[in-house]
Protein backbone atom coordinates (compact mmCIF):
# COMPACT_ATOMS: atom_id res chain seq x y z
CA UNK A 1 0.00 0.00 0.00
CA UNK A 2 3.08 2.04 0.47
CA UNK A 3 3.31 2.72 -3.00
CA UNK A 4 -0.66 3.28 -3.96
CA UNK A 5 -2.08 5.72 -6.02
CA UNK A 6 -5.02 7.12 -5.73
CA UNK A 7 -7.32 7.75 -8.32
CA UNK A 8 -4.05 8.88 -10.52
CA UNK A 9 -2.88 11.32 -8.25
CA UNK A 10 0.22 9.86 -5.44
CA UNK A 11 0.09 11.67 -2.59
CA UNK A 12 3.51 13.46 -3.16
CA UNK A 13 1.74 14.96 -6.32
CA UNK A 14 -1.10 15.73 -4.03
CA UNK A 15 1.42 17.47 -1.68
CA UNK A 16 2.64 19.61 -4.39
CA UNK A 17 -0.98 20.78 -5.40
CA UNK A 18 -1.25 21.77 -1.94
CA UNK A 19 -4.84 20.56 -0.60
CA UNK A 20 -4.57 22.73 2.54
CA UNK A 21 -0.93 22.45 2.35
CA UNK A 22 -1.02 18.86 2.86
CA UNK A 23 -1.92 15.49 1.51
CA UNK A 24 -2.43 12.13 3.55
CA UNK A 25 -3.34 8.82 1.80
CA UNK A 26 -6.82 10.29 0.54
CA UNK A 27 -7.34 12.72 2.88
CA UNK A 28 -6.75 16.58 2.95
CA UNK A 29 -7.45 18.82 5.72
CA UNK A 30 -9.70 18.80 8.45
CA UNK A 31 -12.22 21.94 8.73
CA UNK A 32 -14.67 21.25 11.63
CA UNK A 33 -16.33 23.04 14.84
CA UNK A 34 -15.15 21.93 18.27
CA UNK A 35 -16.75 19.49 19.99
CA UNK A 36 -20.20 20.45 21.41
CA UNK A 37 -20.55 19.98 25.33
CA UNK A 38 -20.71 16.56 26.16
CA UNK A 39 -19.07 15.33 23.66
CA UNK A 40 -20.74 14.94 20.46
CA UNK A 41 -19.79 17.12 17.78
CA UNK A 42 -20.27 21.11 16.95
CA UNK A 43 -22.58 21.63 13.74
CA UNK A 44 -20.20 21.60 10.22
CA UNK A 45 -20.77 25.23 8.26
CA UNK A 46 -23.65 24.04 7.17
CA UNK A 47 -25.44 24.20 10.56
CA UNK A 48 -26.83 20.70 10.19
CA UNK A 49 -26.02 19.71 14.23
CA UNK A 50 -25.50 15.66 14.46
CA UNK A 51 -27.66 13.26 16.58
CA UNK A 52 -26.61 12.85 19.98
CA UNK A 53 -23.36 10.81 21.00
CA UNK A 54 -24.63 7.25 21.47
CA UNK A 55 -23.74 5.70 24.48
CA UNK A 56 -24.39 1.94 26.43
CA UNK A 57 -24.91 1.41 29.96
CA UNK A 58 -25.69 -2.37 29.44
CA UNK A 59 -22.76 -4.98 29.07
CA UNK A 60 -23.29 -5.14 24.98
CA UNK A 61 -20.18 -2.92 23.83
CA UNK A 62 -21.41 -0.22 20.84
CA UNK A 63 -20.27 -0.31 17.37
CA UNK A 64 -19.02 2.75 15.73
CA UNK A 65 -17.52 4.04 11.41
CA UNK A 66 -14.70 6.66 12.52
CA UNK A 67 -12.82 8.52 10.31
CA UNK A 68 -9.20 7.80 10.56
CA UNK A 69 -7.82 11.17 8.90
CA UNK A 70 -4.95 9.87 6.34
CA UNK A 71 -1.33 8.96 7.34
CA UNK A 72 0.46 10.76 10.28
CA UNK A 73 -1.52 13.41 10.68
CA UNK A 74 -1.42 14.24 14.24
CA UNK A 75 1.48 13.11 14.96
CA UNK A 76 3.61 14.56 12.09
CA UNK A 77 3.24 18.52 11.09
CA UNK A 78 1.72 17.52 6.86
CA UNK A 79 0.49 21.82 7.34
CA UNK A 80 -3.22 21.26 8.45
CA UNK A 81 -3.86 23.80 10.91
CA UNK A 82 -3.75 23.32 14.36
CA UNK A 83 -7.65 23.99 14.85
CA UNK A 84 -8.78 21.26 12.70
CA UNK A 85 -6.25 18.97 13.77
CA UNK A 86 -8.05 19.42 17.28
CA UNK A 87 -11.12 19.02 16.35
CA UNK A 88 -10.87 15.39 14.94
CA UNK A 89 -8.21 14.46 18.07
CA UNK A 90 -11.16 15.85 20.17
CA UNK A 91 -13.72 13.40 18.37
CA UNK A 92 -11.60 10.69 18.21
CA UNK A 93 -9.78 11.19 22.01
CA UNK A 94 -13.64 10.89 22.89
CA UNK A 95 -14.44 7.52 21.49
CA UNK A 96 -13.61 5.87 24.71
CA UNK A 97 -16.60 6.90 26.41
CA UNK A 98 -18.69 5.44 24.13
CA UNK A 99 -18.82 2.32 26.24
CA UNK A 100 -20.23 2.32 29.83
CA UNK A 101 -16.81 0.21 30.82
CA UNK A 102 -13.53 -0.53 29.08
CA UNK A 103 -13.68 -2.78 26.40
CA UNK A 104 -11.88 -6.02 27.14
CA UNK A 105 -10.29 -6.13 23.22
CA UNK A 106 -10.61 -3.82 20.28
CA UNK A 107 -11.48 -5.02 16.55
CA UNK A 108 -11.04 -2.69 14.19
CA UNK A 109 -12.21 -2.82 9.82
CA UNK A 110 -9.79 -0.91 8.29
CA UNK A 111 -9.91 0.38 4.63
CA UNK A 112 -6.48 -0.11 4.14
CA UNK A 113 -6.53 -4.05 4.25
CA UNK A 114 -8.51 -6.33 1.73
CA UNK A 115 -8.01 -10.17 0.98
CA UNK A 116 -10.10 -12.87 -0.89
CA UNK A 117 -11.53 -14.05 2.13
CA UNK A 118 -11.83 -11.98 5.82
CA UNK A 119 -8.76 -12.55 7.24
CA UNK A 120 -7.81 -11.49 10.91
CA UNK A 121 -4.50 -11.03 12.58
CA UNK A 122 -3.00 -13.54 15.21
CA UNK A 123 -0.14 -11.96 16.12
CA UNK A 124 0.16 -11.21 19.69
CA UNK A 125 2.52 -8.48 18.81
CA UNK A 126 1.67 -6.77 16.35
CA UNK A 127 4.47 -4.47 14.55
CA UNK A 128 3.33 -0.82 12.26
CA UNK A 129 2.78 -1.30 8.84
CA UNK A 130 3.64 2.09 7.88
CA UNK A 131 1.36 2.03 4.46
CA UNK A 132 2.10 5.71 3.47
CA UNK A 133 4.89 7.67 2.14
CA UNK A 134 6.31 11.40 1.21
CA UNK A 135 6.23 12.09 4.68
CA UNK A 136 9.38 13.44 6.93
CA UNK A 137 11.07 10.80 9.11
CA UNK A 138 9.02 11.35 12.22
CA UNK A 139 6.15 9.68 10.24
CA UNK A 140 8.28 5.97 10.24
CA UNK A 141 8.67 6.00 14.31
CA UNK A 142 5.47 6.03 15.34
CA UNK A 143 4.65 3.43 17.97
CA UNK A 144 1.46 1.91 19.28
CA UNK A 145 2.15 -1.39 20.77
CA UNK A 146 -0.78 -2.60 21.52
CA UNK A 147 -0.30 -6.53 22.28
CA UNK A 148 -2.83 -8.55 19.96
CA UNK A 149 -5.65 -11.00 20.53
CA UNK A 150 -5.21 -14.15 19.07
CA UNK A 151 -7.82 -15.68 21.29
CA UNK A 152 -10.63 -13.01 19.81
CA UNK A 153 -9.11 -13.82 16.56
CA UNK A 154 -10.21 -17.50 16.61
CA UNK A 155 -13.90 -16.68 17.89
CA UNK A 156 -14.07 -14.40 14.78
CA UNK A 157 -12.95 -17.22 12.82
CA UNK A 158 -15.63 -19.34 14.75
CA UNK A 159 -18.39 -17.36 14.19
CA UNK A 160 -17.63 -16.30 10.39
CA UNK A 161 -17.39 -20.34 10.04
CA UNK A 162 -20.77 -20.78 11.91
CA UNK A 163 -22.07 -18.48 9.00
CA UNK A 164 -20.84 -20.05 6.04
CA UNK A 165 -18.23 -17.43 5.51
CA UNK A 166 -14.53 -18.91 4.89
CA UNK A 167 -11.71 -17.23 6.47
CA UNK A 168 -7.80 -17.14 6.77
CA UNK A 169 -5.06 -15.77 9.24
CA UNK A 170 -2.20 -13.71 8.74
CA UNK A 171 0.27 -14.28 11.73
CA UNK A 172 2.83 -11.98 10.18
CA UNK A 173 0.75 -8.55 9.14
CA UNK A 174 0.90 -5.47 11.88
CA UNK A 175 -1.28 -2.61 12.27
CA UNK A 176 -2.22 -0.67 9.17
CA UNK A 177 -2.67 3.52 9.50
CA UNK A 178 -6.14 3.00 9.30
CA UNK A 179 -6.07 1.08 13.02
CA UNK A 180 -2.90 2.56 14.43
CA UNK A 181 -3.30 5.82 13.92
CA UNK A 182 -6.79 7.14 14.81
CA UNK A 183 -6.58 4.24 18.42
CA UNK A 184 -3.19 6.09 19.16
CA UNK A 185 -5.06 8.87 19.54
CA UNK A 186 -7.93 7.34 21.15
CA UNK A 187 -6.14 4.60 23.24
CA UNK A 188 -2.38 6.21 23.76
CA UNK A 189 -1.69 3.18 26.55
CA UNK A 190 -1.54 0.74 23.79
CA UNK A 191 -2.70 -1.75 26.69
CA UNK A 192 -5.99 -3.16 24.98
CA UNK A 193 -5.62 -6.48 23.26
CA UNK A 194 -6.13 -5.12 19.09
CA UNK A 195 -6.73 -7.43 16.30
CA UNK A 196 -7.40 -6.35 12.31
CA UNK A 197 -10.51 -8.03 10.22
CA UNK A 198 -9.84 -7.45 6.67
CA UNK A 199 -12.13 -6.50 4.21
CA UNK A 200 -13.22 -9.28 1.35
CA UNK A 201 -11.82 -8.21 -2.27
CA UNK A 202 -14.83 -7.77 -4.74
CA UNK A 203 -16.20 -5.01 -1.67
CA UNK A 204 -19.66 -6.27 -2.18
CA UNK A 205 -21.78 -4.58 0.37
CA UNK A 206 -24.07 -7.35 1.25
CA UNK A 207 -21.19 -9.58 1.93
CA UNK A 208 -19.60 -7.16 4.66
CA UNK A 209 -23.14 -6.48 6.29
CA UNK A 210 -22.96 -10.24 6.74
CA UNK A 211 -19.58 -10.50 7.99
CA UNK A 212 -20.87 -7.72 10.32
CA UNK A 213 -23.99 -9.89 11.67
CA UNK A 214 -21.79 -13.35 11.76
CA UNK A 215 -19.23 -11.09 14.49
CA UNK A 216 -21.91 -9.17 16.18
CA UNK A 217 -21.91 -11.63 19.61
CA UNK A 218 -18.51 -10.35 19.82
CA UNK A 219 -20.80 -7.36 21.03
CA UNK A 220 -21.11 -9.24 24.22
CA UNK A 221 -18.23 -10.35 24.77
CA UNK A 222 -16.70 -7.26 25.29
CA UNK A 223 -15.31 -6.65 21.91
CA UNK A 224 -15.50 -2.87 20.78
CA UNK A 225 -15.59 -3.51 16.90
CA UNK A 226 -14.87 -0.33 14.83
CA UNK A 227 -14.82 0.79 11.38
CA UNK A 228 -12.14 2.63 10.36
CA UNK A 229 -12.08 4.44 7.04
CA UNK A 230 -13.66 7.87 5.83
CA UNK A 231 -17.30 8.88 4.52
CA UNK A 232 -15.87 10.64 1.45
CA UNK A 233 -13.05 9.45 -0.19
CA UNK A 234 -12.06 10.91 -3.62
CA UNK A 235 -8.46 12.48 -4.39
CA UNK A 236 -9.98 14.19 -7.38
CA UNK A 237 -12.50 15.68 -5.80
CA UNK A 238 -9.95 18.04 -3.05
CA UNK A 239 -9.13 19.84 -6.29
CA UNK A 240 -12.49 21.29 -7.16
CA UNK A 241 -15.35 23.08 -5.92
CA UNK A 242 -17.84 20.27 -7.35
CA UNK A 243 -15.89 17.86 -4.60
CA UNK A 244 -17.78 19.85 -2.13
CA UNK A 245 -21.28 19.78 -3.21
CA UNK A 246 -20.73 15.97 -3.95
CA UNK A 247 -19.51 15.21 -0.67
CA UNK A 248 -22.76 17.20 0.98
CA UNK A 249 -24.97 15.40 -1.07
CA UNK A 250 -23.60 11.94 -0.62
CA UNK A 251 -23.27 12.73 3.33
CA UNK A 252 -27.05 13.60 3.69
CA UNK A 253 -27.81 10.60 1.82
CA UNK A 254 -25.53 8.62 4.07
CA UNK A 255 -26.88 10.34 7.47
CA UNK A 256 -30.81 9.32 6.29
CA UNK A 257 -29.76 5.60 5.69
CA UNK A 258 -27.81 4.89 8.58
CA UNK A 259 -30.60 6.66 11.06
CA UNK A 260 -32.96 4.69 9.59
CA UNK A 261 -34.95 1.83 11.11
CA UNK A 262 -32.33 -0.90 10.64
CA UNK A 263 -34.06 -3.33 8.01
CA UNK A 264 -34.48 0.11 5.90
CA UNK A 265 -31.14 1.32 6.37
CA UNK A 266 -29.13 -2.40 5.22
CA UNK A 267 -31.44 -2.19 2.70
CA UNK A 268 -30.39 1.53 1.67
CA UNK A 269 -26.45 0.59 2.24
CA UNK A 270 -26.77 -2.65 0.16
CA UNK A 271 -27.50 0.25 -2.41
CA UNK A 272 -25.48 2.42 -1.42
CA UNK A 273 -23.64 3.21 -5.27
CA UNK A 274 -27.58 4.58 -6.39
CA UNK A 275 -27.41 7.32 -3.72
CA UNK A 276 -26.75 11.03 -5.02
CA UNK A 277 -23.21 11.33 -5.71
CA UNK A 278 -22.45 8.42 -4.81
CA UNK A 279 -19.17 7.58 -6.99
CA UNK A 280 -18.02 11.49 -6.87
CA UNK A 281 -17.46 10.67 -2.80
CA UNK A 282 -16.27 6.91 -3.55
CA UNK A 283 -14.56 5.96 -6.74
CA UNK A 284 -13.63 3.32 -5.40
CA UNK A 285 -15.57 2.45 -2.35
CA UNK A 286 -13.20 0.64 0.13
CA UNK A 287 -13.40 3.62 2.52
CA UNK A 288 -16.63 3.29 3.18
CA UNK A 289 -16.81 -0.55 3.47
CA UNK A 290 -15.92 -0.62 6.84
CA UNK A 291 -19.70 0.82 8.00
CA UNK A 292 -21.68 -2.25 6.33
CA UNK A 293 -19.45 -4.50 9.01
CA UNK A 294 -20.32 -2.14 11.86
CA UNK A 295 -24.04 -1.37 10.44
CA UNK A 296 -24.89 -5.34 10.15
CA UNK A 297 -23.03 -5.86 13.63
CA UNK A 298 -25.52 -2.95 14.78
CA UNK A 299 -27.90 -5.50 14.63
CA UNK A 300 -31.42 -3.81 15.78
CA UNK A 301 -29.51 -0.78 17.21
CA UNK A 302 -30.17 2.43 15.03
CA UNK A 303 -27.18 4.52 13.86
CA UNK A 304 -26.91 8.22 15.15
CA UNK A 305 -24.33 10.36 13.76
CA UNK A 306 -21.20 10.78 16.01
CA UNK A 307 -19.07 13.49 14.56
CA UNK A 308 -19.23 15.45 11.84
CA UNK A 309 -16.91 17.99 9.92
CA UNK A 310 -15.56 18.61 6.50
CA UNK A 311 -12.15 17.70 5.23
CA UNK A 312 -10.64 20.44 2.47
CA UNK A 313 -14.64 21.81 2.53
CA UNK A 314 -15.71 18.10 1.83
CA UNK A 315 -18.16 16.90 4.55
CA UNK A 316 -17.30 13.79 6.51
CA UNK A 317 -18.63 11.92 9.03
CA UNK A 318 -19.22 9.11 11.61
CA UNK A 319 -21.53 6.62 13.14
CA UNK A 320 -22.36 4.97 16.38
CA UNK A 321 -24.95 2.35 17.22
CA UNK A 322 -25.71 1.39 20.91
Amino acid sequence: MGQEREQGLTRRQAIGAGIAGAATLGVATLAAGALAPGGGAASPASGSAPEPTSRTSTGRVPVAYIPHGGGPWPFVDIGIPAAEVDALLGYLKGLPALAATRPKSLLIVSAHWEETVPTVMTNERPPILYDYYGFPPAAYSIAWPAPGAPAVAARVRELLGAAGIETAVDAARGFDHGAFIPFKVAYPDAEIPTLQLSLQAGLDPAAHLAIGRAIAPLRDEGVFIVGSGMSYHNMRGFFGSAGSSDAAQFDDWLRDAVTEEPGERNRRLTAWAQAPSARAAHPREEHLLPLMVVAGAAGLDRGTVGFTGTMGGKRISAFHFA
